[in-house]
């Protein structure tokens, strides 16, 4: 049966049908997901189309592709679908870690087969580990392809400084709008007004920098002492480190010699042993552990940005009348499209969708506003 080349049939039938799953999926999530799981798709149809050539210089009839998901596939993307994508993410390791091996013994299979089949592995668990710890280690396979170019869905931000910028935004935009919004209540002149909005712009972008930096200087602190910890038992127990370093490909689905070998060939050299332990081990990557700087002046200048929306109209009519209704309706107007914007933003690069995110942020941006501004109305009345 192993020289029967029927069993590219076998091999051709499954490629096939994983290509096909992985686009029905893709069309349960967006972003992020929705493009890995493309990738992925794309990269079943090579090895399809390794199996086509293989059937077709063997003279056998390659059978047309599916047109409909097999029932079980099937049931899976329903269950996407209904329950959401993070449902069904242990299934699909489960199921990838099963065939993790299927060309291992396969002449005909090019060696780079074999690794992507392990690569999917690695990339479900990693989206898994997302879903739980946000800003996990680069897959394997981002990290293959950002070597060979890069590809359009891989955005990591491991210094952490485009998190902070969007997320600063975000607060600025409501934060600033609900202040401005809550004053407008009251009914004080358009200076006082200005006032308070260009007050609450500097005191929320200093006081976000600096919780910015104390975070992340302290999130670094911490990842530096488990790099440290890791260099200490790397030389005091240096085959007990050995051993994890062979479990851990294993895990990842080597056999035992091949584990064992890779392992010993790493270990050879204490700074790619401590680096790889650090990345396997621990999650981290050594030289990307966070810049408090960027992050801090991210923050204030992205807190800036968007609490500066609500103050900039004020700024145009400063001389148009102490209470001329203009500045406000423009106030009101940029804040909405700017939590429209900041909102899809964010669901952009979490992958939970532009639409809803959007929706999200107008909802409860809009809500804080109003409670302020009817608080500002009752307090401006009473006084």
């Amino acid at each position: 049966m192993a020289d029967d080349p029927r069993r590219f049939l076998r091999y051709l039938e499954a490629e096939r049908n994983a290509a096909m799953l992985y686009r029905a999926l893709a069309d349960t999530v967006e972003g992020e997901r929705r493009e890995a799981l493309l990738e992925l798709a794309d990269i079943e149809d090579e090895h399809a189309a390794h199996w086509v050539d293989k059937l077709t210089s063997h003279g056998l009839t390659v059978p047309p592709p599916p047109t409909e998901l097999d029932p079980t596939d099937a049931a899976l993307v329903a269950r996407a679908r209904g329950a959401g994508f993070a449902e069904v993410l242990e299934h699909l390791e489960e199921t990838e870690g099963a065939d993790a091996g299927m060309y291992d013994a396969e002449p005909e299979a090019p060696a780079f087969m074999s690794q992507d089949e392990r690569e999917h592995v690695e990339l479900f668990q990693q989206m898994r580990s997302s879903l739980e710890k946000p800003g996990s280690a680069m897959t394997l396979l981002q990290s293959r392809k950002a070597v060979s170019g890069g590809e359009s869905w891989h955005r990591t931000d491991k210094s952490g400084t485009v998190r902070a910028a969007v997320f600063g935004v975000s607060d600025g935009l409501v934060s600033n709008t609900a202040l401005v919004m809550g004053f407008a209540g009251a009914a004080p002149s358009n200076s006082t007004i200005l006032f308070a909005g260009l007050a609450g712009l500097l005191a929320g972008a200093f006081s976000m920098a600096a919780g910015e930096y104390v975070s992340m200087a302290s999130q670094r602190d911490l990842f530096r002492r488990e790099i440290e910890m890791e260099a200490s038992e790397l030389r005091e127990k240096p085959e007990e480190e050995l051993k994890e370093l062979e479990l851990i490909y294993r895990a990842k689905g080597l056999d035992r010699q091949s584990a064992a070998e890779v392992a010993e060939q790493i270990m050879a050299d204490p700074k790619t042993a401590l680096d790889t332990l650090a990345r396997e081990e621990l999650g981290l990557d050594p030289d990307e552990l966070g810049s408090p700087i960027k992050a801090s002046v991210s923050s204030f200048l992205a807190f800036a940005l968007g609490a500066s929306v609500v103050v900039i109209p004020y700024l145009f009519f400063m001389g148009q009348g102490a209470s001329t209704p203009a500045p406000l309706v423009l106030a009101i107007v940029l804040a909405l499209i700017g939590m429209a914007v900041v909102g899809g933003v964010v669901g952009r690069l979490s992958g939970r969708g532009v639409v809803f995110s959007a929706g999200r942020q107008l909802l409860w941006g809009s809500g804080a506003a109003l409670v302020t501004f009817a608080v500002g109305r009752v307090v401006g009345i009473a006084v």
